[in-house]
């Protein structure tokens, strides 16, 4: 947007947003020079195609607080109307997290980003991908959702990617995965039938949705992320566990795409070779 005008330019960028803004929030001129304290005359001159004048600094400021706008977009200083707090708010946010693809917000998310590539840095592994019997193991002590609740969202989540046929990529430290496959950490006390079906689950769930689904592994040693998933250009999420921190100026989502793709890059494990590395788990 141009800065530098002539105050005509000016005036008429003014009176059109006013015009605009007035319409939007539903005032007339007498409703208008009510709310902000001035003669109905004062905003009928401002509207006027004969005026060349701005208003004085107190006018723009109560015109801009009623009609809920930004004082900077009304002399078209910028090309946004929100104030700017309405924009860190639209920017960043904290909605509260549900631990699992359960989480109703985390798919309506994925249904806004329908079209785009989703790339998703899980907590431990995708939810998703998880077996019915697993499901059961690892939600029967949680506090907020059912093992039921937990494997229908997982059906659900599958239904909708074989649906659309997009693009998804997942990146996965491989020592959770060999973690999984000892039974060791996080997986101590699942048993090593359920790990085993759970594999082999994993193998032919990858070769349905591949390539449209894409899982590479990284060296925790080497790389590091923090749990995180990026919609697209839309937006970014990083998962904290009570909450996640959602972006969705373009700075920080390309930020965390970038990310995510240096962490491709450096992947120990290509997609390609997902199964190969399947294969060779150590399941005991």
């Amino acid at each position: 947007m141009t800065i530098n005008m002539d105050k005509r330019e000016r005036s008429a960028i003014f009176r059109q947003r006013l015009q605009d803004a007035m319409v939007k929030a539903g005032l007339n001129k007498s409703s208008l020079s009510a709310a902000i304290g001035v003669d109905r005359s004062t905003i009928s001159q401002l509207l006027s195609d004969n005026h060349a004048r701005l208003p004085n600094a107190q006018v723009i400021g109560e015109c801009a607080y009623t009609l809920g706008v930004s004082a900077d977009w009304l002399l078209g200083l910028s090309a946004r109307p929100e104030r700017a707090n309405d924009l860190l708010d639209v920017a960043l946010s904290m909605p509260e997290a549900v631990r699992s693809s359960v989480d109703e917000q985390l798919f309506t998310w994925h249904q806004e980003a329908a079209g785009y590539k989703i790339r998703h840095v899980p907590a431990t592994l995708p939810d998703f991908l998880k077996s019915p019997a697993v499901l059961r193991w690892e939600y029967e002590q949680h506090l907020g959702k059912t093992p039921d609740q937990a494997i229908g969202a997982m059906q659900d989540h599958l239904s909708w990617i074989r649906a659309r046929q997009g693009d998804y990529e997942i990146a996965i430290p491989l020592h959770e995965l060999q973690s999984f496959a000892a039974g060791t950490g996080y997986y101590t006390n699942l048993s090593v039938d359920l790990r085993r079906e759970q594999i082999a689950q994993w193998k032919s769930q990858y070769d349905q949705f591949y390539p449209s689904l894409r899982i590479f592994l990284f060296d925790a040693h080497k790389v590091f992320s923090a749990p995180l998933t990026v919609f697209g250009p839309l937006m970014a999420m990083i998962y904290l566990g009570r909450h996640y921190i959602v972006f969705r100026d373009s700075t920080r989502v390309q930020a965390m795409t970038n990310h995510f793709d240096w962490l491709i890059r450096e992947a120990t494990v290509d997609a390609r070779d997902f199964i190969a590395t399947l294969d060779a788990l150590d399941v005991r």
